[in-house]
């Protein structure tokens, strides 16, 4: 990872309020300078050449252009360095040495001008890992920059910089590559956002506004909210997000809520006073320079109408179809099944004139939660109220 001059950058989830970011620096003639600026800053990732260099990658003609949105866990700043215990508290979190990619959305446009879709897919989704095991999909970034810096080590290198590099790179195309051989697409550009630059994000935007069908809370993510419709910001906004304990259908329903956060949070910035507003956009653009990284082969400008059309409903939300929630692997951990075929042609599909109508219900197993369907997750709505 460098601080070189990059050209692109979206992001959603955790995430999403980079994509906050991208359409406040640009959208109605924001200054063209701060948008420069911002591209000076940011820091890149070569993942996307490297993943799409590998043997088995995916044609890249797939009918869409296709962007993974990722929001990881990190406890560090960009360079390595452990976030202070000021920091860690506003987080409501503790340190850890693992990193998990708990947000994760793939961006799909197809390249005839059809519907766009942002598809979800769920932090515990059991899938092959290039040159692994199986594993959790949150845990394909975390598990390879691991071995890649104890490697490093064990060959003598003692250069820091250069292992959280280079470890940093390994854990991201290893990521790439395991999305990819999950849908079957060629994974065009990539943008990730850390925890941290979550919490910096929705404090410069004034939080966002949401709604709770009930009152609901969780002390491993800090979550403690009442029922009914409330604006959440910094730490709030993070536990909101992070939130799957107490919930029906666990992970299913966090994405559910990641999914309606992301509406709400574009409609904000979008139709609010933060275009006009110089020192929130100086905010966002401080936020955004500190704690995203991206490949540098799409531009801010070109993503414009894609964050408008977030904002507005007209990208549709999804989530890969999946066959089980709480079943447990040979380690004991609760995963969720899917079918790779199924993935595979579901996603296809969507890139086509008719697009495939929403994937049923998942069943639930071992000590997953029951309960009825609680959200249509295709069914954009202004801010509606959610589990």
């Amino acid at each position: 990872m460098t601080g070189r001059a990059g050209r692109g950058a979206l992001v959603v989830g955790r995430v999403m309020v980079a994509l906050v970011s991208v359409a406040a620096l640009t959208g109605m003639g924001a200054v063209w300078f701060q948008v420069d600026q911002l591209q000076e800053s940011v820091n890149t990732t070569d993942a996307i050449s490297a993943a799409g260099n590998a043997p088995d990658a995916p044609s890249a003609d797939d009918g869409a252009n296709d962007i993974l949105v990722v929001g990881n866990d990190t406890r560090t700043d960009l360079q390595g360095r452990p976030l202070s215990a000021r920091v860690l508290r506003e987080l409501r979190t503790e340190a850890t040495d693992t990193i998990n990619t708990d947000t994760l959305i793939l961006l799909r446009l197809p390249r005839n001008g059809g519907k766009s879709f942002a598809i979800s897919i769920p932090r515990d989704t059991y899938v092959q890992v290039p040159n692994h095991r199986e594993e959790k999909i949150n845990g394909a970034y975390g598990v390879i920059k691991a071995t890649t810096a104890q490697s490093m080590v064990d060959r003598g290198e003692n250069d820091r910089e250069k292992i959280e590099r280079e470890s940093d790179n390994a854990g991201r195309t290893a990521l790439v590559q395991t999305v990819q051989g999950l849908t079957g697409v060629r994974v065009d550009h990539y943008v990730e956002v850390t925890l941290y630059g979550f919490y910096l994000l929705t404090e410069a935007i004034d939080g966002v506004d949401v709604c709770l069908n009930r009152s609901t809370s969780d002390p491993d993510s800090g979550a403690n909210f009442r029922g009914g419709p409330q604006t959440v910001r910094g730490g709030d906004a993070v536990a909101f997000v992070r939130q799957r304990k107490g919930l029906p259908r666990g992970d299913l329903d966090r994405i559910v809520r990641q999914q309606t956060f992301l509406s709400s949070a574009m409609n904000k910035v979008l139709s609010g006073g933060t275009l006009a507003d110089p020192t929130k956009l100086n905010k966002l653009e401080n936020a955004v320079a500190k704690t995203v990284v991206m490949d540098p082969g799409l531009h801010f400008l070109d993503l414009v109408n894609q964050a408008q059309a977030l904002a507005s409903g007209a990208i549709e939300f999804v989530t890969i179809p999946v066959t089980g929630v709480g079943a447990r692997n040979d380690r004991g951990q609760s995963i969720i099944t899917v079918d790779l075929a199924a993935v595979r042609a579901y996603i296809g599909g969507l890139a086509t004139a008719n697009p495939p109508p929403a994937p049923p219900p998942p069943a639930v197993t071992g000590d997953g939660f029951t309960g009825k369907r609680l959200l249509n997750f295709n069914a954009p709505a202004a801010t509606p109220c959610v589990y």
